[in-house]
């Protein structure tokens, strides 16, 4: 087993009795996920899940949305939305600082053409002062 893989959040490490221990849940609660799709595990070549850091994550999620009273559909559904805003936000962040990267590169060359006109004025000076002299 390549042991960097471990640090990878999308890597099926875990096991799912680990995974239920983990969770504090019964493995029944990880095989109900997993029959209504709403949590893929990987499969090993015998069958059995793992589970990801990112899978443990969403299982947590889903059983905490459970115990406040959530449907199955409905505690699937505020999972999504909430990985779409967060994906948003993250997007959000890229932009406003791709944003701030090109107010900062306008405002350099606003002053590089401020300069260069100034050049070109005291060269236009010289030069009318030559032409006069």
């Amino acid at each position: 087993m390549n042991l960097s893989r471990l640090d990878d959040e999308d890597y099926p490490a875990v096991t799912m009795g680990q995974a239920a221990e983990l969770l504090g849940v019964q493995p029944a609660f990880l095989r109900s996920l997993d029959a209504g799709g709403v949590l893929s595990p990987h499969r090993t070549a015998g069958g059995h899940r793992r589970y990801s850091r990112r899978q443990l994550t969403i299982a947590a999620r889903l059983r905490t949305l459970f115990d406040e009273g959530h449907t199955l559909v409905s505690a699937h559904r505020i999972v999504l939305l909430e990985d779409e805003l967060a994906g948003a936000g993250r997007e959000l962040k890229e932009t406003r600082s791709d944003l701030d990267e090109r107010t900062d590169e306008l405002a350099q060359a606003r002053s590089d053409l401020r300069d260069a006109r100034a050049h070109i004025t005291d060269l236009t000076r010289k030069l009318d002062d030559r032409t006069d002299g």
